[in-house]
């Protein structure tokens, strides 16, 4: 990971040891904080020496040993906590002889770290690194990079499955309708064509004559300089004539302000296109357009907006650019080519014509198909591949290609080559979100990742730091750091919430790949697919990660891995699809990895978890979720540090999670014993999902105080609806209830007009009707009721809430055959969803009801009445036994009149 997060990681750990294991560290608290200390002074250079060392192997060398020095110091600290808990379980004589001797001889191995510290330290100016706010040079290195990677607006000749696109982002520039200048953005991850596009476009006919006289084409680059892209655009508009080039010498030695000001007094009264090729961050677009950071309304003075249909056209691998160059336009997000177009692509380039597959050599047509596929629609990868195997057409030569795909990627045309290009990406990342990149490639390829769990595991890992997280909950500091990946086109969404926050994503394989050859160059994982016999020699001993990708886990768990990997911090098991997936012995876990932070097993069968697991008093997070255990030991009551256990399914959960002070997150969701469970002196607590209505009600509510996500289940009837909303009414900072009685039972009466931070609401279960005693609070903005077996009809009740925005009644949730919304009603719904109403057939909206409704679901078998009086609809789904029949979906300005629709 980047070194400069490594030391901060290691910075905020050490001062948590110092804080929470005063009673272990005692002996020897003065070395560790002064540990601290020096890492801490060593952060001010750091990110300048993460940035060189990807040009200079020395720089590489030096950050190596810091890497090194940080893991030892981690490891030496993380190994006498343990051993200090073991000894106090010694007679009083042995005790106190070995606390001596390990005292001793941790002292002596702290102070030999900071000795090499010093020494590293001591070394860095004569590599060239500077603190942080002296300056930095371009490397000569970084200036070639740029050089070869300099895009011109030469039209490219073969370009494929770009056509819509070009036609939407041609009319967009030529039409539009807005006579103001529009900045226009294409969105993408490295090499997934937005210069070809943007080329294609730049050349369109009609595009030429639109512009006729007055069109520009400037490459940006991750190194912007204001006055060289300015100097770009003039020589293009201004100067075209030989008799010019008197006047352009004088211009080249106008200052940047100057030659702003020069291009803006030239463009201000002509109709202009220019092309800003490869803008990396917002201050670029700033720096560039020279937004005032003042007025965020300001449009910026070197290109100025007239009323003549002037357009910049931004390519940029950032979401945030086009949002912050232009939040009136709707950024265009490149997607990868189709499988039929991605051959298309690749054949033209390898056989250097295109006709018919048929008359490809057979052999090369298959091989060719394979390695297609492995590109993923990446055009880049596919054009390198393509022109890779268009010198040399044997069967031998594609077969070793076939056989070697990534590494061919990687050093095909060397700089310009596919790894090198997306590694850009990577070195622009943030050194905070460099090690939640490394991360992903943990995972399997094309494992689709629920993001609740990914959270869940940065936290733990330490990812999430408390300094960055602020106000805020570390798990929505790391839903900032996903939104930021995804922004940056590293990570794809899969699938997003009714209320658009992304609950699953992937990795595209390239980009997966790059993830791999950094994590594996800085020792951030080891053993990650396994297909062949184990050996224990696999991985560095430094190795911080395992990721164990097979079905035969028991073979895993046979080999010898005390001296191979004794420091591992995280060992996750992955599970895909295979019945055999079993391990009846996990002694190995707490024999081999002593100072284990993360532990993962879901979907692999597990008979048992042994005693020993109690031992492992590192652990942060405990995945067991889909293992098919029923018993958790009681020795997981030792596990002190742990943040977050995710399981379900339990026969019981033993009654000693209430030791676990550092619990954060908590998921024991479906416990087939109702029996007692202490959790109220948990203060950390965050989340609690699967306790049971009888186990809460045995608890002090008003003792967690940083709750903010509750989830009961299992039999209500013997829960009394006062004390249970008392009960509730006490979390001060719950912002999410889910109620799910089982089929035997009723919810009670809630009166939750109290809970002022509630926002959302899910409830599951018999209601018979929505009293006015039944009192929502004030505050929520998402609602579902499901199974609730409605007799009248909820509406009345429920469009008097002020902020709700989602409302979504699913299955049995109303027994009735008509609904009604009145005038004013739900003045800030958005989005309405009717699942399986069965017996609904007719729903009636008066004007005035839901202004703001934007989606509308419901059964094909009812009947909407006053869907014409939503101003502001956009999408009508209708739904036949819970598939989608069809989708309208509207524009701004569409507006639908008079829909009926009747399954007659």
């Amino acid at each position: 990971m980047a070194i400069e997060a490594l030391v901060s990681f290691a910075v905020e750990r050490l001062g948590d040891k110092l804080m929470q294991e005063a009673t272990f560290l005692k002996g020897v608290r003065d070395q560790v904080e002064k540990l601290r200390k020096d890492l801490k002074a060593m952060q001010c250079f750091l990110e300048e020496a993460d940035k060189k060392q990807e040009e200079d192997v020395r720089v590489r060398n030096w950050v190596s040993e810091i890497r090194e020095a940080v893991y030892d110091g981690e490891d030496i600290i993380d190994m006498f906590i343990l051993n200090a808990e073991a000894v106090r379980r010694n007679c009083f004589l042995k005790r106190v002889f070995k606390k001596l001797m390990n005292l001793y001889g941790v002292g002596k191995k702290i102070e030999a770290i900071q000795l090499s510290l010093r020494d590293i330290s001591n070394r860095r100016e004569e590599l060239g690194i500077k603190n942080i706010g002296e300056g930095r040079s371009r490397s000569a290195q970084n200036q070639m990079l740029q050089d070869l990677r300099r895009s011109s607006p030469h039209a490219e000749e073969h370009v494929v499955g770009l056509e819509k696109e070009a036609d939407e982002l041609v009319e967009q520039l030529i039409r539009g309708g807005d006579q103001r200048r529009r900045v226009i953005s294409l969105v993408g991850m490295g090499g997934i064509g937005k210069t070809t596009l943007a080329k294609k476009v730049y050349n369109h006919t009609q595009v030429l004559k639109h512009f006729p006289d007055c069109r520009a084409w400037a490459y940006v680059s991750q190194d912007c300089r204001p006055r060289d892209v300015y100097m770009q655009i003039i020589k293009q508009l201004v100067f075209t004539s030989t008799k010019d080039q008197q006047v352009l010498e004088t211009e080249e030695k106008l200052t940047e302000h100057e030659l702003g000001d020069f291009l803006h007094e030239h463009l201000k009264k002509k109709r202009y296109l220019v092309v800003l090729d490869d803008v990396w961050s917002p201050a670029d677009w700033s720096c560039l357009a020279k937004v005032s950071s003042n007025d965020p309304d300001c449009l910026g003075n070197v290109f100025p907006d007239g009323v003549k249909g002037s357009r910049l056209l931004l390519t940029t691998r950032c979401k945030d650019v086009a949002l912050h160059a232009d939040a009136r336009s709707i950024p265009q997000e490149m997607q990868i080519l189709s499988e039929q177009d991605s051959w298309n692509l690749f054949s033209g380039k390898a056989f250097l014509d295109h006709v018919d597959a048929d008359r490809y050599p057979p052999d090369l047509v298959q091989l060719g198909r394979e390695m297609v596929d492995k590109c993923n629609g990446l055009p880049l990868a596919i054009v390198v591949l393509g022109g890779l195997l268009s010198r040399n057409k044997s069967h031998t030569e594609w077969r070793k290609v076939h056989d070697n795909i990534n590494a061919y990627l990687a050093k095909e045309g060397s700089q310009t080559g596919v790894m090198t290009v997306l590694n850009l990406s990577y070195i622009d990342l943030p050194s905070y979100l460099k090690p939640c990149f490394l991360h992903l490639s943990l995972f399997p390829k094309d494992y689709v990742i629920s993001t609740r769990k990914l959270f869940l595991l940065w936290i733990a890992e330490g990812f999430v730091l408390s300094e960055q997280a602020g106000q805020q909950s570390m798990k929505d500091t790391a839903e900032v750091y996903l939104n930021e990946l995804i922004n940056r086109n590293l990570i794809r969404v899969v699938r997003m919430s009714v209320n658009a926050r992304v609950v699953e994503c992937r990795v595209h394989d390239l980009v997966r790949e790059l993830a791999i050859r950094k994590a594996k160059e800085q020792n951030f994982f080891g053993i990650h697919d396994i297909p062949y016999p184990l050996s224990p020699s696999i991985g560095s001993s430094k190795c911080r990660r395992q990721s164990i990708i097979y079905y035969d886990i028991e073979r895993y768990a046979s080999v010898e891995h005390s001296s191979s990997t004794p420091y591992l911090r995280s060992l996750m098991f992955f599970n895909l699809g295979h019945e055999t997936c079993r391990v009846s012995q996990l002694d190995f876990v707490a024999k081999c990895f002593k100072v284990l932070r993360v532990l993962d097993l879901e979907g692999v069968g597990v008979e048992s978890l042994p005693c020993m697991i109690g031992k492992l008093i590192h652990l942060r997070y405990l995945g067991l979720r889909h293992t098919g255990l029923k018993l958790l030991p009681p020795s997981i009551g030792n596990l002190r540090n742990l943040q977050t256990l995710d399981t379900n399914n339990l026969k019981q959960v033993p009654n000693v999670i209430w030791k676990i002070q550092n619990m954060r997150y908590l998921y024991i969701e479906g416990q087939e014993d109702d029996i007692p469970l202490q959790i109220d002196t948990l203060e950390n607590l965050q989340v609690l999902s699967g306790i049971t209505f009888n186990q809460w009600i045995q608890n002090y509510s008003s003792r967690l105080t940083c709750l903010w996500k509750l989830k009961l289940e299992g039999r209500c009837e013997l829960v009394e609806g006062v004390e249970f909303s008392k009960s509730i009414a006490k979390l001060s900072g719950l912002k999410s209830l889910y109620i799910k009685a089982s089929d035997e039972s009723s919810i009670p009466s809630l009166a939750m007009d109290s809970c002022l931070y509630l926002s959302k609401l899910d409830i599951k279960g018999h209601m018979q009707k929505l009293s006015e005693t039944f009192q929502f609070p004030s505050n929520l903005s998402q609602l579902t009721l499901d199974a609730c077996k409605l007799d009248s009809d909820p509406m009345p009740i429920l469009e008097k809430l002020p902020k709700l925005l989602t409302l979504r009644l699913r299955a049995e949730s109303y027994l009735g055959m008509e609904m009604h919304v009145s005038r004013n009603g739900f003045p800030q719904l958005k989005v309405l969803q009717l699942f399986e109403l069965s017996e609904m057939i007719k729903l009636s909206i008066e004007k005035g009801a839901m202004p703001w409704l934007m989606q509308l679901q419901c059964s094909l078998s009812t009947r909407i009445f006053g869907i014409d009086k939503l101003p502001n609809l956009m999408e009508v789904k209708l739904m036949i036994s819970m598939f989608s029949l069809f989708s309208l979906r509207a524009l701004m300005n569409f507006q639908i009149h008079a829909w009926h629709w009747d399954n007659s």
